[in-house]
């Protein structure tokens, strides 16, 4: 790429420059020295605030300029991120981000969620992070790019909140952490199944009356249960693994086969065909997207065995919220776990103890004595808010260096996540 600098005032055609100036991935000017020669800036598609430019007059009659422009080698200017959707253990583990960073980055916290009505307060940061319930929708995003937001860092896996083609026409950096910690997920599955089988919850509370009656406590052993899994990325392969540890069957459903890493716990089959009517457990652990969402409606439900339980540790959205409702009513479906919710993001991570809870549809849920919820707390373990931290770190050094980032979802003109399928990775 060519910077034209162009005489000023007593300049001529001779004072005319075409200097070399390299643009990186990231977008950053760099060049290698300072340079002085007569000028006139030409505008330049660039922000201002991705470069730095000094501006000093050295003599009278011609209007000379010495411009430095920030190299890769420069001491870098603070970078400032906005953290949306924060609590108390987010600052705790992603102060491993400005503690460890090999360039100075000053973290903004914000414990409410990024939205169209918050969007303003990302003005003047360089990148957000955001997570599950932030929004990231066309319109926010072009309100961030408007302000200087040149990165999003997601410190989760999904990404079905973030409209990727979006961000790429807006030449935004978008990463994720595309795992962390599987095994926290995979035994946190396992322990809404076993809680919902064995009637966990219901005996917690009644001894805590004095109530030691066993009556409607009633559950399965596993050892030789069909255990249905729709999802083998590493989290379902990692719960497959347990599985296996209590001599269960595992069938499991995936368009993209992980064959060599789920070879060893089970086999694949079609899933309206074999996995729902076969299995006494269905475990969800598959991505949200267009092709997922409602995954477990009216016809797949009606396709399990009756008395058949679900958990649910992945996304809300693939659940219809009301066709689980309607087959728990007529006793087809045995029990429903759930730590993901389709309506979530406007009651989860807040105390709502003091509220009347106007969505009616997780009310009636939890009417149920079969149903369980909890609030979207499968990753939440030391190791896994630990590794967030740093991937999101090395994420956010890839960028900052333009450097390729192996978690980058947009890149090169396309949205590098697949919409049309299912990844096999969650």
């Amino acid at each position: 790429m060519w910077d034209r600098r162009a005489g000023g005032q007593g300049g001529s055609d001779a004072d005319d420059k075409l200097l070399p100036v390299k643009r990186s991935v990231d977008g950053w000017l760099r060049s290698t020295h300072w340079q002085e020669r007569p000028f006139s800036l030409v505008p330049y598609s660039l922000r201002a605030s991705n470069f730095n430019l000094s501006i000093q007059p050295l003599r009278s009659k011609t209007i000379t300029r010495r411009v430095h422009i920030q190299t890769a080698s420069s001491p870098r200017l603070t970078m400032k991120i906005a953290v949306f959707s924060a609590k108390s253990y987010d600052k705790k583990f992603l102060a491993h981000i400005t503690d460890n960073s090999p360039s100075p980055t000053e973290l903004t916290y914000h414990d409410f969620s990024l939205s169209l009505s918050t969007v303003s307060l990302a003005n003047g940061a360089e990148a957000v992070c955001v997570f599950v319930n932030d929004v990231l929708s066309a319109e926010v995003l072009t309100h961030l790019s408007q302000s200087g937001v040149r990165a999003i860092l997601l410190r989760c896996a999904g990404y079905n909140n973030v409209d990727l083609s979006a961000a790429e026409s807006l030449g935004l950096f978008v990463a994720n952490v595309p795992s962390y910690s599987p095994e926290a997920v995979a035994e946190f599955a396992l322990a809404l199944l076993q809680t919902l089988n064995r009637n966990t919850h219901r005996a917690y509370n009644r001894v805590r009356e004095g109530n030691f009656n066993l009556d409607g406590l009633l559950g399965r052993t596993l050892r030789g249960k069909t255990v249905g899994i729709v999802g083998t990325g590493k989290i379902g392969v990692a719960f497959a693994r347990i599985l296996q540890g209590f001599g269960c069957k595992v069938l499991a459903y995936d368009p993209y086969p992980n064959e060599e890493a789920f070879k060893p716990y089970g086999q694949y089959v079609d899933l309206h065909e074999e996995l729902l009517p076969q299995s006494d457990f269905v475990s969800l652990h598959c991505p949200l997207t267009d092709q997922t969402r409602h995954i477990i409606n009216e016809v797949s439900l009606s396709k399990m065995k009756k008395g058949a339980m679900l958990i649910n540790t992945s996304r809300g959205g693939l659940i219809k919220t009301k066709a689980v409702i309607a087959a728990l009513k007529s006793h087809h479906l045995g029990g429903l776990a759930l730590d993901v919710y389709d309506g979530e993001g406007a009651l989860f991570y807040q105390d709502h103890s003091g509220d009347i809870i106007q969505d009616d549809e997780l009310m009636r849920l939890m009417t149920f004595p079969n149903v369980l919820v909890s609030g979207h707390q499968a990753f939440f373990t030391e190791e896994a808010l630990t590794e967030i931290a740093d991937c999101t770190l090395k994420n956010l050094e890839d960028f900052r260096a333009g450097r390729t980032c192996r978690n980058s979802l947009v890149h090169a003109g396309r949205p590098l996540a697949r919409r049309e399928s299912v990844p096999v990775r969650i």
